[in-house]
């Protein structure tokens, strides 16, 4: 396939997806080619299943539910092959996962008691990671995702990505979060300042009172051991005095008993000078008493017997006793609660100065929020006109040839987080019709080809490879089957494209057609696949044009249909674009 070589070969493709196990499906490999890949088969053979297994291979959960009748757990592989992404090799990187830029291949089985597992060229991963890596890969786009261009969110995020204004997007939230935090800390300053106010008066007394005390740390330890010397002065006294006494007392004292011990341990040495340490103990004994005996003394002199101090120290304790009710259990947390009501006290003192310092940098931030956001809304208004040309000009090629397409900017009464307007698509599908809100006016295959019309304009700044589109074609054939088949056939020349289709005008716009049946294997049923080419992919095309696949009449519209693929799609845009001038001009208030 030179056109696949020449036109796909600057990004990775699915080459092959092989599942085994999985709901109806035993076994089978699925093989694809870069370019547009299309599946086909009666209802519920299992064109859909496939598309869950991938949606599960790219970390979408799954129970054990999924697990084939029979089997104790289902694996699906995907192999992608092609050049290195600079974004992917780095994630890999970061997750240790070893990638030289070939190919890459994702596993993920799930058991049939529900636990599941996963490997990147197998290595053991997370199905997070799995789901990080898939992101880059493959994007699935379901028969339910053109929903989701009614919504205003993903409209913006699709005028915002097709006029490059990331960068400034990201800016404008970061803008607007600096203004509502600055406004956080005014709304909060303010609302403590009016509380402190409230309670002014309480606190000043609570510092004055505090103050006035002189409290100093662990003081009530040191007042009770002064209280219980007071309130024992006489007795301690009398006992040191006493215990002096027996010391000192000239013929029984201890001292005088001792020193005639020492007198006889003398003589022992003097006969005996082994027993000198004998004597040596006496004499440490003896000096060892004789101070004991003067410090006794010096105790009971000092003894100081002052009821007025005793007064002092009882009053003082009756304060702190007061004090530790009031404000803390010891004099620590009392003389903490001073500090706290002073720094409130302080706070609601220099409140103004920090008042006038925040709104200084709420007018900074908002002035930097207003600048960034009038240039996102810049970009904007160029993109969306911009779009609304582009998707205009290929609404013919999908069969509305009197579709009106524009984007409306409406500003907002406040500078939000995603700029300064909110974003809608208006549509008019229908000659003579005012435009409207798309999703006033689409039905769902109508939103299906606008929604394909935007994929293909976004296309070359989409750089996830391969496109899954599951049925997308619903509610649409005919002719405009065939421009749909055209218009992703052109969306193919940027990636690889995966269409499940019950469509043949689109499935012969296909380069590599595959059909899904089903059978029954031992009482089971069971999905296969296989790769329709030449007389093969004829009957296919026959069969989906609803008419008898054996007579001769189906093949040759079936051929026609295969042969007319190679048909240009700018011919058919050609044949069915309408004159400029019946078209209705766009509100004023839209971009076009």
């Amino acid at each position: 396939m030179e056109w696949a070589t020449r036109e796909h070969r600057f990004f990775a493709v699915l080459t092959e997806l092989r599942i085994r196990n999985f709901a109806i499906i035993e076994s089978l490999a699925l093989p694809l080619v870069a370019g547009f890949n299309v599946l086909t088969g009666e209802t519920g053979a299992g064109k859909s299943i496939i598309v869950g297994a991938l949606g599960f291979l790219l970390g979408e959960r799954a129970g054990a539910d999924v697990v084939r009748t029979g089997a104790d757990k289902a694996v699906v592989e995907g192999v992608f092959e092609g050049p290195d992404q600079p974004t992917l090799g780095a994630l890999l990187d970061e997750r240790g996962i070893d990638f030289d830029g070939g190919a890459l291949i994702l596993r993920r089985e799930v058991h049939a008691s529900g636990r599941t597992r996963a490997w990147l060229n197998d290595a053991p991963t997370t199905a997070a990671t799995l789901a990080e890596v898939g992101r880059l890969l493959v994007s699935l786009h379901g028969q339910h995702e053109a929903q989701t261009l009614i919504d205003p969110e993903s409209q913006r995020r699709i005028v915002d990505e097709f006029g490059g204004a990331g960068e400034i997007s990201v800016s404008v939230a970061g803008a607007h979060t600096a203004v509502r935090a600055v406004i956080g800390e005014i709304a909060s300053l303010t609302t403590r300042r009016a509380e402190i106010e409230k309670r002014a008066d309480y606190l000043r007394h609570v510092v004055g009172e505090i103050d006035a005390a002189r409290l100093r740390g662990g003081e009530e330890d040191r007042l009770e051991e002064e209280a219980r010397r007071l309130e024992h002065a006489e007795e301690l006294r009398e006992l040191s005095a006493t215990a002096a006494a027996q010391l000192e007392a000239s013929d029984e004292g201890l001292l005088a008993r001792l020193g005639a011990i020492s007198r006889s341990l003398g003589r022992l040495e003097h006969l005996d000078p082994s027993a000198t340490r004998l004597r040596e103990l006496c004499d440490t004994a003896f000096y060892a008493l004789e101070e004991l005996a003067r410090d006794a003394e010096a105790y009971a002199q000092g003894v100081d017997l002052d009821p007025a101090r005793l007064a002092e120290v009882e009053q003082r304790r009756d304060l702190l006793f007061r004090l530790t009710k009031k404000y803390g259990s010891t004099t620590a947390e009392v003389l903490a609660t001073g500090q706290s009501a002073r720094a409130e006290l302080d706070l609601l003192e220099g409140a103004h100065l920090d008042l006038r310092a925040l709104e200084a940098r709420r007018a900074d931030a908002e002035s930097r929020l207003t600048r960034e956001a009038r240039a996102l809304s810049q970009r904007r208004r160029e993109s969306g006109d911009r779009l609304a040309r582009e998707v205009e000009a290929l609404l013919p090629t999908l069969g509305m040839p009197d579709g009106q397409f524009a984007v409306r900017l409406t500003e907002r009464a406040e500078i939000a987080a995603t700029g300064a307007e909110d974003v809608e698509f208006l549509v008019t599908l229908n000659l003579g019709h005012e435009p409207r809100p798309l999703a006033r006016v689409a039905s769902g295959g109508e939103l299906s080809r606008v929604m394909l019309a935007l994929k293909t304009i976004v296309a070359r700044l989409d750089h996830t490879p391969t496109l899954v589109f599951d049925e997308v074609d619903a509610g649409i054939g005919g002719k405009i089957g065939l421009q749909v088949g055209d218009a992703m056939r052109a969306l193919a020349a940027h990636h690889q494209v995966l269409a499940i289709s019950h469509l043949p005008q689109l499935a012969a716009r296909a380069h590599h057609h595959i059909v899904v049946s089903k059978s029954a294997r031992e009482g089971i049923t069971a999905a296969d696949t296989r790769t329709v080419q030449d007389d093969d992919r004829v009957l296919e095309i026959a069969r989906m044009l609803g008419g008898d696949a054996d007579s001769e009449l189906s093949r040759a519209h079936a051929r026609e249909l295969l042969e007319s693929a190679a048909v240009p799609a700018a011919r058919s845009a050609a044949k069915t674009a309408p004159k400029r001038g019946n078209r209705r001009q766009a509100p004023p208030n839209s971009r076009r």
